[in-house]
């Protein structure tokens, strides 16, 4: 037994210490500089700078992000419930063959994407104007917050509906015809029967994307440089421009506090559910 052991921590051993090293490391690095002063002394002055310069990126980064899980949880919820419920074949091998495919395109290739379909005279205003749908004047340029939410939501939907088409299909299908049965609506047993029984993986992979997004540098650096700007552009900037790693941290802090905001919701949820079981 106590072989077994030391082979088990060997084995992980490699594992442990690329964690350590590239995550745990940095993580308390990081949070030791945005509360330290100049003499190492504990400071809150770098949290004061980073709201005083950057306090509209913040509520920009939150908006930001929450809209576009909002977005990505109805859209999510639409396609997994036609590919479970929809009795339209073609419909369904239709989306089953497109919606993938942004799951495996990097967010710097879907960024640069977006720059060229979604500027005044890009592929989508030109489809536009080429339909007869809009006249040239009319078009208008989305590469602002507008674009960094339709990217955030083109790219993380896939991911999203994977997971929630895959707990669909795996309930019990006898419930589903119960419902239809009885004369429920397709969309009445979506929102009624199905989404009830999978809420708890639709809630995980939300908060993963949510994180995510916090995350991502390209999109709003490429999409939007504009101010306002989310906090990952604001924190390579002053790291970048200035050397300020301190307030940098300080942002990654906020982050930090932001994410764990969504992840104390979804805690909370769950622990919620398992009382009620």
């Amino acid at each position: 037994m106590k072989h077994a052991s030391v082979a088990g921590l060997v084995l992980v051993a490699p594992a442990l210490a690329m964690v350590g090293a590239l995550f745990l490391y940095p993580l308390g690095f990081s949070l030791a500089s945005a509360f330290a002063g100049e003499e190492g002394e504990l400071t809150l002055s770098h949290f004061q700078k980073a709201f005083e310069f950057y306090s509209t990126d913040i509520v920009f980064t939150i908006f930001i992000v929450c809209a576009s899980t909002a977005l990505i949880a109805i859209l999510s919820i639409a396609i997994a419930g036609t590919l479970t419920l929809s009795e339209t074949p073609w419909l369904v091998a239709i989306l089953r063959s497109m919606y993938r495919w942004p799951l495996f395109i990097p967010f710097i290739v879907a960024a640069q994407c977006m720059r060229t379909f979604l500027a005044k005279n890009g592929l989508m205003n030109n489809s536009l104007v080429a339909l007869g749908i809009l006249e040239p004047l009319q078009t208008t340029s989305f590469l602002d917050w507008r674009g960094i939410i339709i990217t955030f939501v083109w790219k993380q939907v896939p991911f999203v509906t994977l997971l929630l088409a895959g707990a669909m299909a795996s309930l019990d299908r006898a419930t589903i015809e119960a419902g239809r049965n009885l004369g429920a609506s397709r969309l009445r047993v979506l929102l009624e029967l199905v989404l009830p029984q999978v809420a708890q993986t639709l809630l995980v992979a939300l908060v993963l994307s949510f994180v995510t997004m916090m995350s991502v540098l390209s999109v709003p650096m490429m999409v939007a440089g504009s101010q306002p700007t989310m906090l990952t552009v604001d924190m390579a900037f002053r790291i970048n421009s200035y050397g300020d790693y301190a307030t940098a941290n300080a942002l990654g802090v906020i982050s930090y506090a932001i994410c764990g905001i969504a992840a104390w919701i979804y805690l909370r949820h769950n622990m919620r559910r398992e009382l009620q079981a």
